[in-house]
C-alpha cells in the first residue's frame, strides 16, 4: 500500500465524524482520490501534500469522466474534508461553482428507472452483492442501505423496519411487504445472512461497498440508483391506477382536483418509504 493510501485510511480511523456509513463512504472516496492522482502522476504523496494543482487536476479528470454532479459534489466534500484537517481549506474554493460544477436536476420528466437483468445478476460471484441489488429493486433501498441492513431484524411480517444507523441523515423507516417477490428476496436474503447484515463475517462495510462496486462493474451494471427509480413509479403505479409523468403518465397540470389529492397523497407516501422528508423529491424519480 502506498504512503499516501496508508495515511488517508489512518486519518480517517482516527476521525469520527459522521455516521459509520459516511465515514465509510469518505474512506473509501478518499481511497479513490489517492489511487487518481497516482495515475495523474503525482507519487510519493502524503496525507498532508493536497495542494490546489492537485485539486484542479482532478476536477478536469472528473469532467472528462463526466461524472454525476452528485457524485462530483461528493467527491468535492471529502477533498474539503482533508484540506480542513490538514489546516490548509483556503486551497480550496468556497463553492463548486467556481470548478464548474453543475448542479443538480430535479426534474426532468424522463425516467431513469434501472431493471435487473437476470443473466447479468447471474453472473455476479459474491452472493452478498447479488442479494444486496435484489433488495435494492424489491424494496427501493440505497446502496448502502442494502449492505448494512439485517434482514432477520428488519423483517416484521408486513413491514421491512430500517434502523437509523443504516440509512442516510439517520432517518429510522418501514416499508410495507406487499408482494411475493419482495418476500421471496427478503427470505433470500434472511437466509444469507442468518442474524447479520450482507456483510460477510470478518470484512468492513468499506471492502464489502468496494467488492460489490467491483462486481457490478464487471457484469456492466450501472447505476444501480436506477434501482429506486424503479421502485417508485411501479409504487406510484400502484397507488393512483396511472403512470408517472417521467412514464409518460399525466403532467399535474393535467390532472383534475381529484386526481392532484390522489397524486398528493402518493407522492408523500413514495417520499417516507425511500427515506425523504419532502415530497417535493419525489419529481427526481417520477417526474411531476
Amino acid at each position: 500500500m502506498r504512503d499516501f493510501n496508508y495515511e488517508l485510511k489512518q486519518l480517517c480511523q482516527r476521525n469520527q465524524d459522521g455516521s459509520y456509513a459516511t465515514r465509510a463512504d469518505r474512506e473509501r472516496i478518499l481511497e479513490l482520490i489517492a489511487d487518481q492522482l497516482h495515475e495523474l502522476g503525482y507519487r510519493h504523496m502524503h496525507a498532508t501534500s493536497l495542494r490546489a494543482k492537485h485539486v484542479t487536476a482532478l476536477v478536469d479528470r472528473w469532467h472528462k469522466e463526466q461524472i454525476a454532479p452528485g457524485t462530483f459534489k461528493n467527491r468535492m466534500a471529502q477533498l474539503r474534508w482533508l484540506a480542513e484537517k490538514n489546516g490548509t481549506p483556503k486551497i480550496m474554493a468556497n463553492s463548486n461553482d467556481a470548478y464548474g460544477i453543475s448542479r443538480r436536476v430535479y426534474v426532468t420528466n424522463v425516467s431513469k428507472a434501472s431493471e435487473l437483468e437476470r443473466e447479468r445478476l447471474a453472473q455476479i460471484d459474491d452472493r452478498y452483492s447479488q442479494v444486496s441489488l435484489e433488495l435494492q429493486q424489491a424494496f427501493g433501498l440505497r446502496r448502502k442501505e442494502s449492505i448494512l441492513t439485517r434482514p432477520e431484524w428488519a423483517d416484521r411480517g408486513n413491514l421491512l423496519v430500517l434502523k437509523a444507523q443504516w440509512t442516510k441523515g439517520g432517518r429510522a423507516r418501514e416499508i410495507p411487504i406487499r408482494t411475493a417477490e419482495q418476500r421471496r428476496v427478503l427470505d433470500k436474503a434472511k437466509q444469507l445472512a442468518g442474524n447479520g447484515s450482507l456483510i460477510p463475517k470478518g470484512m468492513r462495510y468499506v471492502e464489502q461497498l468496494k467488492r460489490f462496486e467491483t462486481q457490478c462493474a464487471k457484469v456492466g451494471i450501472h447505476k444501480v440508483h436506477g434501482l429506486r427509480h424503479h421502485y417508485a413509479q411501479e409504487r406510484y403505479r400502484e397507488l393512483t391506477g396511472w403512470e408517472c409523468p417521467a412514464n409518460g403518465g399525466p403532467k399535474s397540470k393535467e390532472l383534475t382536483p381529484v386526481h392532484k389529492e390522489i397524486d398528493h397523497e402518493a407522492r408523500l407516501t413514495i417520499s417516507h418509504e425511500l427515506g425523504h422528508g419532502r415530497e417535493s423529491v419525489t419529481s427526481v424519480y417520477l417526474g411531476r
